[in-house]
């Protein structure tokens, strides 16, 4: 299924971007341990603009469980909103501006970035 594909890409770009941010954290304040770095990813405000990314992947699980009876106007949303939240943009909202930097500071965010925008074709 199409939106499977969309959520995996979306995983690895997520992904890639947590380890993004994590770098730049530590090299501010030094090593942090995988418990404390979940608790800054759930409610530090450097880390805010990933949630939004977080919440579109977790609506994605929502309509791919299969005790959900999801219209397709729903999944036509889901890659709407997709489409929408992952348009860079120098001049935009914190998140448009943190992606248009990590796009600049790191080829895997390029790469991932690009598997999502081709899995967001296949679908209109």
């Amino acid at each position: 299924m199409v939106l499977g594909l969309l959520r995996d890409k979306l995983l690895a770009l997520h992904k890639i971007l947590v380890d993004l941010e994590r770098e730049t954290y530590e090299r501010k304040h030094g090593r942090v341990g995988s418990g404390d770095f979940l608790n800054l990813l759930l409610a530090d405000k450097d880390f805010a603009w990933l949630r939004r990314i977080s919440e579109l992947i977790v609506w994605i699980d929502e309509v791919l469980d299969p005790k959900e009876l999801t219209a397709g106007e729903e999944i036509e949303h889901v890659f709407l909103q997709a489409r929408k939240l992952l348009t860079p943009s120098e001049l935009g909202e914190e998140f448009e501006r943190k992606y248009q930097d990590a796009l600049q500071r790191n080829t895997d965010v390029i790469l991932a970035h690009k598997e999502v925008r081709d899995a967001l074709k296949l679908r209109p």
